[in-house]
């Protein structure tokens, strides 16, 4: 990356700078890989922080399945990311995971799970899986459920003999795409040998054209779990290898710190063969020590997320376009490579902080607000869907953290919390579900990489031209109201 013009003497984040188009012999977005090159089985650049309202293994796993990562957080008990875990790796790698529901389940039931989106259905199944043919009712539409009753019966609605696809007789997604269109359906059952193995619409059968799976050496999908710095680093992190996680994030909030320098080492001694992520940081210095102590991959961001309030309580943090721009160089000299962590809230910006030097995109409440992330869905008074959201050193993350205490050493911990307990998260209606975000991502990302000339990650990391911007400058690139 180089600068146009001038070289800044601030410190900059994502809304000080712009992307100068260059020569270009790229000529479609679909020349374009996005494949971040870090040394984990992710083929896009994009991570799903590792936040209890953000990453889960619903989410986890559709994410790996069109090629990005989500990293389970390290609050959840051993037991239940070891279940989440196994949860990512037991999921179809080219179908949808079913969403499914008994016959006596009502549409309240639902839609506290799924929201009346087109492209989206609920297979109607009795008894748990393996689910034999014989057992599925049929597939109700997400769309029905805007029009039912609350306490009407899935059994009722759904329509039997919805068509089936047989695993075996899919020959391309080509072939799944016209067969769901030509049945005019939403969705369709995937079965194989007779039982139930998945879903697919005809933009799954299109985005299967587009997104390659981020999966393990045994094709599984991937998926990241995280530790923190406190206790027994060494045998959770052996817990979690030996469970199947393909990447271990080690993370603190002030990760240039003995405690993070000593948990690294004990990790990266233990030879688990798994890329290490560790953080956060956002300077030079931190990444050096990061990497001599045992990490490959650097988090990097103090300060700009949504949900955090580290700045205006601490003064602590650093703009996230420079904290980038200086961390990936230094991990470059030093063969490792940086997540930029936090602050992005456009597509535009995951372009910039791959143009700064990171090979992946950390994103948590963007992610938050989706159909897959963790937690029922919710309305408002005026009848808007959203989930709640809130910041891993908050006032009620602390109470889930430390839940074990006792009262009173619980609430000496919770008189040190920052960030946002409790916010809502609305859904986009144009864009609910994860995988419409990607498209969205993408697509913008995409394009920025063709303005540049380049076709690669590494490509876009030389060939970016950024320029500095004043704040009028940054306004004039949004879109304007759509009334006059």
């Amino acid at each position: 990356m180089e600068f146009s013009g001038a070289q800044p003497t601030v410190d900059l984040t994502y809304s000080d700078v712009f992307l100068v188009p260059r020569r270009s012999a790229v000529t479609s977005r679909l020349q374009v890989d996005l494949a971040p090159h870090d040394g984990t089985p992710a083929t896009l650049p994009l991570v799903a922080a590792n936040m209890n309202s953000v990453t889960g293994p619903r989410i986890a796993a559709v994410l790996a399945r069109r090629g990005a990562l989500g990293v389970l957080p390290q609050d959840l008990p051993l037991q239940e990311l070891d279940a989440a875990i196994r949860d990512v790796k037991g999921q179809p790698v080219l179908w949808d995971t079913p969403l499914v529901l008994p016959p006596e389940a009502t549409v309240a039931d639902a839609l506290r799970l799924l929201p009346a989106a087109p492209g989206h259905g609920i297979v109607v199944a009795s008894g748990a899986a393996p689910i034999p043919v014989d057992r599925i009712v049929g597939v109700l539409p997400a769309t029905r459920l805007a029009t039912a009753l609350p306490d009407a019966q899935l059994g009722d609605l759904v329509h039997r003999g919805t068509p089936s696809i047989d695993a075996d007789d899919i020959g391309s997604e080509r072939h799944a795409f016209d067969v769901i269109t030509e049945a005019d359906v939403e969705v369709v059952t995937v079965v194989h040998h007779g039982h139930l193995v998945g879903t697919l619409s005809a933009r799954s059968a299109l985005r299967a054209t587009l997104y390659r799976p981020a999966v393990d050496a045994g094709g599984r999908l991937a998926v990241a779990a995280a530790v923190g710095i406190n206790g027994d680093v060494g045998a959770k992190a052996k817990a979690l290898a030996a469970a199947g996680v393909d990447v271990l994030v080690v993370d603190t909030a002030h990760g240039h710190q003995e405690g993070m320098l000593r948990a690294l080492q004990e990790v990266a001694s233990l030879g688990l063969g798994l890329p290490i992520v560790a953080g956060n940081i956002v300077t030079a210095d931190g990444v050096r020590d990061l990497v001599d102590a045992g990490a490959s991959i650097l988090k990097v961001g103090v300060g700009p997320g949504a949900m955090c309030t580290t700045r205006m309580m601490t003064a602590v943090g650093r703009p996230q376009f420079s904290a980038v721009l200086e961390t990936a160089q230094a991990a470059a000299e030093a063969g490792a490579h940086v997540w930029a962590d936090g602050g992005v809230r456009y597509p535009r910006d995951v372009a910039l902080a791959l143009a700064a030097g990171a090979a992946s995109v950390m994103v948590g409440s963007w992610f938050a607000g989706t159909i897959e992330a963790p937690g029922e869905l919710q309305r408002d008074t005026d009848g808007r869907l959203f989930k709640e959201s809130w910041g891993m050193a908050s006032t009620k993350a602390v109470q889930a953290r430390f839940g074990r205490l006792d009262a009173y050493e619980r609430a000496r911990k919770e008189l040190f919390a920052e960030g946002i307990s409790s916010s809502k998260i609305y859904l986009d209606p144009l864009r609910p579900g994860i995988e419409d975000l990607l498209d969205m991502i993408t697509s913008g990302v995409r394009s920025s990489f063709t303005y540049a000339g380049a076709a690669t990650v590494p490509e876009f990391h030389d060939r970016a031209l950024v320029g500095l911007q004043s704040a009028a400058g940054y306004e004039e690139g949004k879109a304007l109201p759509v009334s006059w």
